[in-house]
């Protein structure tokens, strides 16, 4: 797999990339976001991705959830998703799980890292309850319309963020992998041990000009 990596040991060196095979990562929630932070670590070289999400592929779902096409309509998205990123590396390692996070957590798996790729307040609370139990860091992701949001937590708690019904929205499938890749780049940071914020929450939208705009909050513990 030397020659699969070349250009990121060119980066960081065959240390760090041999370390990352021993990182193992969970993903909640197979959509959007999911599929796109999936693809973009299992070819970073982490040695186990897991994935949890008990839905099925929908048509409506493939226009940004990358990893699925026509024919995979009505199959779990978590075992899909696995399937096609094993296709892409010969080294890795995972298992999806087609059940709530909930029930997962039940048996107490430990992560290097946790990734939300859901659209869900309470699972994202449930995620931060279990990540600071077992002191495992997590990264938050959230995206609609032309805007999205995206946060490394380490001490800051995720209750500071409002608990109310949210109505569905349109969606961007370019933003989605503007988030994702966010997501993916600070996981990898993070797993490679280089250096990186956490706790700083990130909002990416389109101001009313057009223009791109990125801001940062430092979030309280």
């Amino acid at each position: 797999m030397k020659e699969y990596f070349s250009r990121q040991i060119m980066l960081w060196g065959k240390e760090k990339q041999e370390a990352l095979l021993n990182k193992k990562v969970l993903i909640v929630g197979s959509g959007g976001l999911g599929c796109s932070v999936a693809l973009a670590l299992s070819g970073s070289g982490i040695g186990t991705i897991d994935i949890v999400d008990f839905d099925r592929v929908e048509e409506h779902n493939i226009h940004r959830q990358i990893l699925f096409d026509l024919k995979d309509i009505g199959e779990y998205k978590s075992e899909v998703a696995i399937k096609k990123i094993k296709k892409r590396v010969e080294k890795l390692s995972s298992t999806a799980y087609n059940i709530s996070f909930e029930e997962l957590i039940k048996d107490k798996p430990f992560y290097d890292l946790i990734i939300d790729a859901t659209d869900n307040l309470f699972v994202r609370e449930q995620i931060d309850k279990y990540a600071k139990e077992l002191n495992i860091a997590w990264i938050y992701g959230s995206v609609e319309e032309f805007n999205g949001q995206v946060c490394l937590f380490r001490d800051a708690n995720f209750n500071i963020f409002a608990k109310r019904d949210v109505e569905t929205k349109g969606i961007a499938a370019p933003m989605v992998m503007q988030i994702a890749s966010l997501e993916a780049n600070l996981a990898l940071r993070f797993l490679a041990n280089l250096s990186v914020s956490s706790d700083i929450l990130y909002y990416l939208y389109y101001n009313s000009d057009g223009e791109f705009e990125i801001k940062k909050f430092k979030l309280g513990v």
